[in-house]
């Protein structure tokens, strides 16, 4: 029995200083007391008393017994201290030590954070107090910890998150980098990244939930098809599932993993990635109040929970991350210089720098003397006059640049100021644009000149033929005339 108590003694001071940080024996309080002190971190620790004993300098407890917290009273059995001994790892231990503890009587010591308690002396399973851990905190692992004198290591932690989009200019064909902003046309598939690291406790967890949740505004249409989900770079097809029906709290979709163990790749520290696209609709806000995707991480964040026999995991929630998506019109006001000019009909295209030139829209002729290109995005375009109003000329086509520019890093700013610049060049000083970023608007007089006149039948050129017509008559009699006088 000695040597079993030895092993067993062995055992615990392997798991104190491993699992919860042992920091030493230190010299006993008044009355044999030792001290547990609370980090500042502001969680509530419970210290269940599972054995007590003869604490020693050496940090060593012998004649065991089991504690207030424990199922059982008495001397510990010989058979609890060599399945103990034969435990392999912290882990195992813990195990077997959990299924001789009463959680539900009063704990030997509360210890609020950043406090001190004194308790005697003994072997103690530290856990966060429940309902005590909410929002981006998790629950601390059951810690084993042996007194005295000792500082609570917490084992414990929690996901990060981001969300992110790319840009592209369909012009120069260049794509960002994953960010926060991005701007494309009415109809463009546009790109995101949802992303989340597993927590460094992974392995303190028996299931283990993780699920993105996606809102979307009415400007995103939200493509399921598009889904692919990543485990450090490799691509998987199962393990978890997209959801779009029966959502609550106004999510778009969710990716749900309802238990990350089930995918041998994932590991503490993982990454989880999900891309997929979304469509820019005809719905989408014009300018600098754009069109927001927003998303989160809800996570299991209570690993003893289990032990515990709940039904229900416990998650917590990171924060939402934001990105926004923009896009512009281009706005033709027709004039002869001084009002407005009904009859005249436009196209627009867009340059792509793999396709040429591709109609954007094309207005026909009619009573309209103001057209709008809405859902734009950054490139080179060309305007068309395709119809002119009646006794006016057409303008040659016109190429212009739109550009804009907005922070790729969205962090504390206002959606309306992450759009920080809009901006028209026309290829010629025929037109010229006024930017209005709010609107996301560019405007343009295209101001039309009458074509040359002509002479009319009827008209001043027929009274003047006339007139030299008859003049042509009096002429050849007057020679006529006078010829036959001279004749004579």
């Amino acid at each position: 029995m000695k040597k079993a108590i030895n092993a067993l003694i062995a055992v615990f001071a392997t798991v104190a200083m491993a699992v919860a940080g042992f920091v030493g024996a230190g010299s006993a309080l008044a009355d044999g007391a030792y001290s547990i002190t609370a980090p500042t971190n502001g969680h509530t620790y419970e210290a269940y008393q599972v054995f007590t004993g003869d604490f020693s300098e050496k940090g060593v407890l012998s004649n065991l017994q089991y504690g207030s917290n424990a199922t059982k009273t008495g001397k510990v059995e010989e058979s609890v201290v060599k399945s103990l001994a034969a435990a392999q790892g912290d882990e195992a231990v813990l195990k077997i030590v959990k299924q001789h503890v009463n959680f539900a009587g009063t704990p030997a010591a509360t210890i609020q954070s950043g406090k001190t308690v004194t308790v005697a002396a003994g072997y103690y399973l530290i856990k966060d107090q429940d309902g005590s851990v909410s929002g981006t905190d998790s629950y601390t692992s059951y810690i084993m910890q042996v007194v005295g004198n000792v500082t609570i290591t917490p084992k414990s932690g929690v996901p990060t998150f981001e969300k992110k989009i790319k840009d592209t200019n369909d012009t120069d064909g260049k794509v960002t980098d994953w960010q926060d902003s991005a701007d494309y046309d009415f109809g463009d598939e546009v790109p995101f990244k949802l992303e989340g690291t597993v927590a460094e406790n992974f392995s303190s967890y028996k299931t283990y939930y993780f699920a993105f949740h996606d809102q979307e505004e009415k400007g995103l249409t939200f493509n399921k098809d598009s889904v692919k989900v990543y485990v450090d770079d490799a691509e998987i097809q199962s393990g978890y599932e997209v959801k779009t029906d029966g959502l609550t709290d106004n999510d778009t979709f969710e990716v749900v993993f309802n238990n990350l163990k089930n995918i041998a790749s994932v590991k503490a520290g993982s990454r989880i990635r999900v891309e997929y696209t979304s469509t820019l609709n005809e719905g989408a806000n014009l300018g600098s109040h754009g069109n927001v995707n927003k998303a989160k991480l809800e996570f299991s964040n209570n690993p003893n929970e289990e032990q515990q026999g709940s039904a229900k995991p416990s998650t917590g929630e990171t924060p939402w991350d934001n990105v926004i998506v923009f896009t512009y019109k281009v706005v033709v006001n027709k004039t002869d210089g001084s009002k407005p000019l009904a009859g005249a009909a436009f196209k627009l295209e867009k340059n792509y720098k793999n396709g040429g030139w591709k109609t954007v829209k094309e207005f026909t002729a009619g009573t309209d003397t103001t057209f709008e290109f809405k859902g734009l995005d950054d490139g080179d375009y060309r305007l068309t006059e395709t119809t002119a109003p009646a006794g006016y000329n057409r303008i040659d086509p016109i190429t212009f640049t739109v550009t804009a520019k907005h922070d790729i890093e969205w962090t504390v700013k206002d959606r309306e100021d992450v759009l920080t610049k809009l901006s028209g060049d026309a290829s010629s000083g025929e037109i010229t644009f006024t930017a209005d970023k709010a609107n996301g608007s560019l405007t343009t007089n295209v101001v039309n000149k009458p074509g040359s006149s002509l002479p009319e039948t009827g008209g001043m050129g027929t009274i003047v033929l006339y007139v030299a017509g008859a003049a042509l008559v009096v002429a050849a009699g007057a020679y006529f005339t006078l010829k036959k006088k001279y004749t004579r």
